[in-house]
């Protein structure tokens, strides 16, 4: 599909560039010939005068038609070689334009061919992801109906795990609503103190941490940066609850703040297995999990660090991951300090 678009831009851009020489050139050459008329019609009347003055004594004095004579074929001959040269500039620009509107059109669409497959992996992924939740209850509550008794407790333990799979459901679309959101809606940023915004997103995350029996450490210095507190406080939960869900149980996790220049960077450090190689350029990526370092055991659906990503551009900071040498993974959030 895109490489017959490509084509057709191609053609597109080639006939204006044509186009556009053809007026060029053609309006220079009719410009070129009106001056030159011009002057032929000057140097004519000059060579008359000046033939019929210096032999107006004598009995045949030479005839100016001979002289005007030679100068029409001589600009006869001009005009030909003037055509030809403008012929030979067209079929140029027609080959040297044909090479770049080629290579334009390419570059126009690579981002719209980006777009594209994109939408189309993360549209397969979604239903992928909306589907496995829906397929459990339906599996579930079959093999239920199939019983013919069955008591009070069996009843409610398939009500709760249908509710777990309503509960998956329904955080996989408030996430595809909020990047739908932060990529459509611009956000009012002010200044912000670091350290209460840090102690709210983990008081936050207590609650999962203290089911994992994982200890959160705060080494922060005080700083205010500039951003939206709703947003930001989404945004340090997200890693926060990343670095939870892949750390091991009994671990720790360290918030480490440092002034870098004009940004205020916040460390989120884990002692988990680190993040693949082969997955560090496309964790941010929605729906993307990587399965071979930090274990598919912790679920998710691969929209939190999409995200995260998400809202550090409508903050206008970055967060960049990378695996540290002792163990575990680290993620930097790049804020703008506060003016």
């Amino acid at each position: 599909m895109f490489r017959s678009a490509r084509l057709k831009l191609t053609i597109f851009y080639l006939a204006a560039l044509l186009a556009f020489s053809l007026i060029s050139t053609n309006t220079i050459r009719l410009l070129a010939e009106n001056e030159y008329a011009r002057a032929d019609d000057a140097q004519r009347h000059e060579v008359s005068r000046l033939l019929l003055r210096e032999f107006t004594f004598e009995l045949s004095p030479p005839q100016p038609n001979a002289f005007i004579s030679l100068q029409s074929s001589q600009a006869a001959l001009t005009r030909q070689h003037l055509d030809e040269e403008i012929v030979w500039v067209n079929v140029g620009a027609l080959i040297i334009g044909g090479l770049f509107s080629y290579w334009f059109a390419g570059r126009t669409l690579q981002p719209i061919e980006e777009a594209h497959e994109a939408q189309t992996r993360f549209a397969a992924d979604a239903s992928h992801e909306l589907r496995t939740p829906l397929t459990n209850m339906k599996a579930e509550n079959e093999v239920f109906l199939r019983q013919d008794h069955f008591t009070e407790t069996e009843a409610r333990d398939l009500i709760r795990s249908n509710l777990e799979e309503v509960q998956r459901l329904e955080d996989l679309s408030t996430n595809l609503l909020d990047l739908t959101r932060y990529g459509q809606t611009a956000l009012s940023l002010t200044p912000l103190a670091v350290n209460p915004l840090v102690t709210k997103a983990v008081t936050i995350a207590a609650k999962r941490a203290k089911e994992r029996q994982v200890k959160i450490v705060k080494q922060l210095s005080e700083a205010h940066i500039a951003g939206n507190h709703d947003s930001l406080l989404q945004l340090i939960s997200i890693v926060l609850d990343n670095a939870i869900k892949y750390g091991p149980a009994g671990g720790t996790i360290t918030l480490k703040g440092r002034h870098d220049g004009n940004h205020y960077v916040l460390s989120v450090i884990d002692q988990g297995p680190g993040i693949d190689e082969a997955d560090l350029p496309y964790i941010f990526d929605r729906l993307y999990r990587g399965d071979k370092a930090r274990s598919n055991k912790a679920g998710g659906y691969g929209l939190g660090l999409a995200l995260a990503k998400e809202i550090a551009k409508v903050n206008h900071m970055t967060i960049t991951a990378r695996n540290i040498q002792t163990g575990g993974a680290r993620f930097d959030l790049y804020f703008n300090s506060a003016k």
